[in-house]
């Protein structure tokens, strides 16, 4: 009797293991969704000149979330993209640096650059705190807004662990700034009859992405404008990891339990792998044409993340976080721009 009374349970134990496996949504499906929007986002941005994009993949995952539904079955290749590919395109954006790169602009520039990263990161939390902005979105803000837009963002949520909702409520809100400003800082630059070594230190010292700069510069005029507005991007993006762990050390000395219980990591591994890639980039051993192909994968990587955080933009949820995080990321705009611009008229900017 016992074994027959066994053998009943056993096959019912072997046909649960047999189905539970297959039960398991599969990542690929919304991994491949958000690889092929974001190639035909490469391609618009490669045929309209100043499109950006990761601006681009933003948006048509924003529109998508909130016009029609998005199937169950690719919500978990979304949440892939959404992190982990997020945080590769990070990584191989250190190839794009180098320190002499950085350097070369000179103490003036790298002065207005500490400084810009500084005084808004730090005003962005104090203004977060007296507008009574919830604290994670808050540093999710100012990392964004004072270093490199959303990788920035990713940077520092890997410091504090928060929800992919906030995540997705500070890259909605560097994408909306940040596109306010490829045309509002040309025009600024002009009025204030900048020279253009100045003009680009203007532009690369306040607006949030690569690409909004890329896109600014471009249309302030180029040239010179263009490539000093791009070193000065990037020598905020190399202060990603001293903030990040800034950030993380801040975190637990606080004793700040997060959702998981765990302790955030002094600098998270992927930001360590960003600082390898940049110290890599420095010593020249890369050649041109393998930076090249690396520069277009991090971009096709980036561009996957954006259409998945995209997707994490629910207009409903937004409006719910209130008015509170779009003033406090106006009032974040508005201090790197004063920031930088005080640092230009003191005389700190590129000479060109």
């Amino acid at each position: 009797m016992s074994s027959e009374s066994a053998t009943p349970g056993t096959r019912s134990t072997a046909k649960l293991s047999t189905t539970e496996p297959s039960s398991k949504p599969s990542i690929w499906w919304g991994f491949a969704v958000c690889a092929v929007v974001a190639a035909v986002c490469i391609g618009l941005g490669n045929l309209v000149t100043g499109l950006s994009a990761m601006l681009v993949a933003v948006l048509l995952g924003a529109l998508w979330r909130n016009l029609a539904p998005v199937p169950a079955t690719l919500e978990p290749g979304i949440g892939v993209a959404a992190k982990r590919v997020l945080r590769w395109g990070v990584v191989l954006l250190g190839l794009q640096l180098s320190l002499p790169q950085v350097l070369d602009l000179g103490p003036g520039v790298l002065a207005i650059v500490v400084a810009a990263v500084a005084i808004t990161f730090l005003a962005t939390l104090g203004l977060g705190r007296l507008l009574g902005v919830d604290r994670d979105l808050s540093v999710l803000i100012a990392g964004g807004f004072s270093i490199c837009g959303a990788a920035a963002v990713a940077g520092v949520q890997g410091a504090v662990r928060t929800t992919q909702e906030k995540v997705a409520a500070a890259v909605a809100l560097v994408v909306l700034f940040g596109t306010l400003m490829i045309p509002v800082m040309p025009l600024l630059v002009a009025a204030l009859d900048l020279a253009a070594g100045d003009a680009g230190t203007a532009i690369g010292g306040s607006i949030h992405e690569v690409a909004q700069v890329v896109a600014a510069g471009g249309i302030a005029g180029g040239g010179s404008v263009l490539a000093v507005a791009v070193s000065v991007k990037l020598a905020r993006v190399v202060l990603m990891a001293p903030v990040v762990a800034g950030v993380s050390l801040a975190r637990r000395r606080s004793n700040t339990d997060t959702s998981d219980g765990k302790r955030p990591p002094i600098v998270p591994l992927f930001v360590l792998g960003f600082v390898v890639m940049v110290l890599v980039a420095t010593t020249g051993w890369v050649p041109q044409p393998v930076l090249d192909i690396v520069k277009w994968i991090q971009q096709f990587l980036l561009a996957t993340a954006m259409f998945a955080l995209g997707l994490g933009v629910h207009v409903k949820s937004l409006l719910k976080l209130g008015l509170r995080p779009l003033l406090l990321g106006l009032c974040a705009t508005i201090v790197i721009v004063v920031v930088v611009l005080g640092g230009i008229a003191l005389g700190f900017g590129a000479n060109v």
